[in-house]
């Protein structure tokens, strides 16, 4: 702890947060036995697999709806709705078989699913860092180009800061949906 935080203000912090991840542990466990026989169907890797397809495939699309808006095209902030349609239900399916593991607390984990979180989040940071500098670009040289003039640049731009932003959050639980394997047959 630093030096200059009281030692009774640095235990409550501690306190807090550990209060914190206790709730979030039962929290999660509490969802779990919840949702655990849920979707049994969709629990085998080939089904994650289509999962995890159909959400990178949604990405795309939202993407080029931002696309589509940035040349002007006026319809296309429309297109966004399907996709938003799509994009739910399949992440939550994908959540719900896959059990959650990619924003799961460390408590409610063994070592090697800590191990496979922390992996998998790491290259969701990563992607999203480096996809990031896609929209980020277009807004910084699309402004100076421009001079600010283009009305659709900031709605573009927002479209795809959000589709990053959404594709990298959800890459940790599309991670472990796809490398994870099938479920082993009950007895």
């Amino acid at each position: 702890m630093p030096s200059n935080i009281p030692a009774d203000t640095a235990a409550t912090q501690h306190d807090l947060i550990q209060r914190y991840q206790d709730y979030r542990t039962r929290r999660f466990l509490k969802h779990e036995r919840t949702w655990a026989k849920s979707l049994p169907g969709w629990r085998t890797r080939a089904r994650r697999r289509t999962l995890v397809v159909a959400l990178v495939a949604t990405f795309l699309f939202m993407f080029a709806v931002g696309v589509l808006c940035a040349v002007g095209i006026q319809w296309a902030p429309l297109l966004w709705l399907p996709a938003c349609a799509v994009f739910f239900p399949v992440f939550t399916v994908l959540q719900i078989v896959s059990g959650r593991q990619g924003d799961a607390p460390e408590a409610a984990l063994d070592e090697f699913e800590v191990a496979q979180r922390n992996s998998a989040r790491s290259i969701g940071l990563t992607i999203t860092q480096y996809l990031m500098m896609i929209p980020a670009f277009y807004l910084v040289f699309g402004a100076t180009f421009t001079d600010g003039a283009d009305p659709n640049m900031a709605y573009a731009g927002g479209l795809m800061v959000l589709t990053v932003l959404v594709a990298g959050g959800s890459a940790p639980a599309m991670i472990l949906g796809w490398i994870r394997p099938d479920p082993d047959p009950e007895a």
